[in-house]
């Protein structure tokens, strides 16, 4: 009976694109260009499976994804190497982010009955007669969109989630990384085997488009707040709601009494790693004047020593998408003409795919190498009075993803970390709160809405549902014509006794 649900989805569309290696240009694989009639028929499939998966026990489904996790984490090297080709990074931090995409498969599957099960509420002395529970049913099937930087980690983070949550998903990765995408959904159906519970759709933005104004009941996007607005308008036809995790601006703020060489080291990697294609990133750092010299030396020596390439030996590898070159190029090319000085590298540094390091000095805050999101190895320093400075220029953005704090003081570091405008703060590392399951990952303003990632990323796939029911007579029934005056004056009359009272 199961079996049936089993397709293969529509026929091959007559359109098709290749998938670039980033590196030479090589063609990698040819996938097609999925149109509204082929995500409909896709879209139509997930909701027949989402009715068997979300028939499933939690046990269940706790036993595929885990499943699903060990055939990942045993074939890591086979995906690594396809996520290198695909996008270019170095192989270790390929390997870097399926590991984190692990650690988030696990988590989803072994906490989703604990966070979304039944659970009594507290009635209330007006309604002490009920019985309130509070429970997360699924909501059918989830639309993720992914992005291209990180084609496993940041798509797991919706996908992993939603699944555990009981719903089906139809995937579209990047048109940048479809081969990536395919592994993924290829694997999940080759551990459970029943149902699409995950399926593929190809194609570029018209494509997404398409699964947007689908009858999927939610769609999980991560991409750019331009690209956001676009499918938040296709969702509005039906009303379908969303999640958004969009770009950043990230600021690291060091302190006086920070340990300046781990604050460099921080700086740098936050900066150059996977050639500056994170959204969570440091595009700006905040240092207070007392130790600004001395940071921005140690910055500078750390970044010289960062290499893009192709090979094996390189630290990062090539711009995955051509046109973003031209964004970093036009900010290194604001900042230095707005006065902004280059400690290292410039716009000597690009040399198409790759771009070297570029650290900037003494730029304006208008400049568009610290209002917008260049998403490149490049970085700008500015020097502050203190912390609370520091702090106050970092929320002076229309960005509010991530942001990491270097200080000694805890005390401080805390206050600072609680006062940036950010959905995720660092304390003395920078990204580390994308390796903690249990914790939300999102942003506000123009980084998106919503959260992925822990309890709230579990609910956020699932729709809350109140349950009352009645397990005595009331002592007054309030809800019926039969209600008397003096029904109504003894409520009353308990209502000021229990709120009337004046509080200082």
């Amino acid at each position: 009976m199961v079996s049936t649900l089993r397709t293969t989805g529509p026929a091959r569309p007559a359109e098709t694109f290749d998938t670039l290696n980033p590196a030479t240009s090589e063609v990698i694989a040819t996938f097609g260009v999925f149109g509204a009639d082929d995500v409909a028929e896709v879209v139509e499939h997930a909701h027949q499976a989402a009715s068997w998966w979300a028939g499933l026990s939690w046990k269940d489904r706790q036993a595929r994804l885990l499943a699903w996790k060990s055939h990942i984490t045993r074939y890591i090297g086979r995906l690594a190497e396809l996520v290198h080709t695909e996008t270019g990074k170095p192989l270790a931090d390929a390997q870097l982010e399926i590991l984190l995409a692990i650690v988030h498969i696990d988590w989803a599957a072994r906490h989703a009955r604990r966070v979304l099960r039944p659970r009594r509420v507290r009635s209330g002395l007006v309604a002490i007669n009920q019985a309130a529970t509070v429970e997360y049913q699924p909501l059918g099937v989830v639309g993720v969109i992914g992005p291209w930087n990180y084609p496993v980690f940041t798509p797991m983070g919706s996908i992993a989630y939603a699944l555990a949550a009981g719903n089906a998903v139809v995937f579209k990765p990047s048109e940048l990384t479809p081969a990536v995408g395919a592994w993924l959904v290829s694997s999940f159906g080759e551990v459970v085997p029943e149902a699409p519970v995950l399926q593929l759709v190809t194609g570029a933005g018209p494509t997404g488009e398409c699964l947007a104004r689908s009858a999927v009941n939610k769609i999980a996007f991560t991409g750019s707040a331009a690209t956001a607005k676009k499918v938040m308008a296709a969702c509005a036809e039906n009303l379908t709601p969303m999640v958004a995790e969009c770009g950043g601006k990230d600021a690291l703020v060091v302190g006086a009494d920070a340990d300046l060489d781990a604050a460099a080291d921080a700086a740098a990697w936050g900066a150059l790693s996977n050639a500056g294609q994170t959204c969570v990133g440091i595009e700006r750092v905040y240092v207070a004047e007392d130790v600004y010299h001395s940071f921005l030396e140690k910055l500078a020596d750390r970044m010289a020593e960062v290499r893009p390439g192709e090979d094996r030996e390189a630290d990062y590898g090539p711009m995955t998408l051509p046109g973003q070159i031209d964004v970093v190029e036009r900010h290194i090319a604001d900042a230095l003409a707005r006065g902004g000085r280059s400690l290292v590298g410039g716009l000597a540094s690009i040399r198409k795919p790759f771009v070297g390091p570029v650290l900037l000095t003494e730029v304006p805050e208008e400049s568009r190498a610290v209002t917008d999101e260049t998403f490149g190895p490049t970085v700008t320093v500015t020097r502050v009075a203190d912390l609370t400075e520091g702090v106050r220029l970092a929320n002076h953005s229309r960005y509010g993803l991530g942001a990491s704090v270097f200080a000694r003081n805890k005390k401080a570091a805390m206050a600072a970390a609680r006062s940036l405008r950010s959905g995720m703060t660092a304390v003395n590392s920078v990204i580390s709160f994308a390796s903690v399951p249990a914790l939300p990952f999102g942003g506000s303003g123009d980084s998106g809405f919503g959260r992925i990632h822990g309890a709230d990323g579990l609910r956020e796939f699932a729709r809350p549902k109140s349950i009352t029911r009645q397990r005595m007579k009331p002592p007054v029934n309030l809800t019926s014509f039969t209600r008397t005056d003096q029904d109504m004056r003894k409520i009353l009359s308990l209502a000021t006794m229990l709120h009337g009272r004046r509080y200082r």
